[in-house]
């Protein structure tokens, strides 16, 4: 199901996917691993959170990335990505993070309020340009 989850993510915006089958292989391998966390909501799930934990030089505590967090079209409005989200706190601090951090699209309004609404800080504030954090990748 983590396959299949993630695959429609990525399709529903427009990203590449590399399919459902190596998306859920790769997922038994960081789970296998301890290098990631999938997390799902309902019966059959409807939703996933993956989290990442890492060290950091920062603090003696771990850092948790919530690197994706998905639920399926026609079951947003439920309180169900809120659920996931409060797992994944709860896992966070449970695992011993000291903190969180994600990204997110600008224009996804949706995800931002829930986000904030759970005591996340967009670190862009309206007419202070100087602290506005962007997020960069590249391909390799």
């Amino acid at each position: 199901m983590i396959g299949e989850l993630l695959h429609a993510f990525n399709e529903e915006f427009d990203d590449p996917t590399p399919g459902p089958e190596f998306i859920a292989a790769r997922a038994r391998d960081l789970v296998s691993s301890d290098a990631a966390t999938f997390l799902l909501v309902g019966d059959p799930p409807v939703g996933i959170a993956m989290v990442r934990f890492r060290e950091t030089v920062w603090s003696d505590k771990l850092d948790a990335y919530l690197e994706e967090l998905y639920v399926v079209p026609e079951r947003r409005g439920e309180g169900l990505g809120r659920a996931l989200l409060e797992r994944v706190l709860d896992l966070a601090r449970e695992r011993g993070a000291g903190r969180i951090d994600l990204g997110t699209a600008v224009d996804d309004r949706a995800a931002r309020a829930l986000y904030e609404a759970l005591g996340f800080t967009n670190f862009e504030k309206p007419g202070d340009p100087g602290t506005r954090m962007l997020f960069y990748e590249r391909e390799l």
